[in-house]
């Protein structure tokens, strides 16, 4: 059967992969392909840059709690969904993140829906009207 992905599931998919420190089924989400721009002091992260981050706080318990809130739809076809929402990391050292993130995510050719590209987002480059907040 034909299952339809929507970004609820999507992000569902990646919160429960990290919050349960998955590492082969995390990065499963993620295209070799991928690429995100926008984190501080990085210009580019790559698949392996991803990788060796999740590897290095799945594997020291560094990662508490990964959530997604406040998505908003922007594009849709049959192979490629374009959303923004704000994910928010509880990290092990008591910090806690929050990052508006524009998601692309597509259905690769093995069928499996995975992140293409993310641009986080900063609070200045929201627009007044829209209506995503960053806590």
């Amino acid at each position: 059967m034909w299952e339809i992905m929507t970004p609820e599931k999507f992000l569902s998919e990646m919160a429960e992969t990290a919050n349960s420190h998955n590492l082969e089924a995390h990065m499963n989400l993620i295209s070799k392909d991928v690429k995100v721009y926008g984190f501080p002091e990085f210009e580019l992260i790559t698949y392996d840059d991803w990788f060796n981050q999740c590897k290095q706080e799945f594997e020291n318990m560094l990662l508490v709690k990964v959530s997604y809130q406040d998505l908003h739809t922007l594009s849709e076809t049959t192979d490629e969904i374009r959303f923004i929402a704000v994910e928010t990391v509880y990290a092990r050292d008591g910090q806690t993140n929050f990052n508006c993130i524009e998601f692309t995510v597509r259905k690769e050719d093995d069928g499996q829906w995975r992140v293409v590209l993310e641009r986080i987002i900063s609070p200045s480059d929201l627009d007044d009207d829209n209506s995503v907040t960053i806590q």
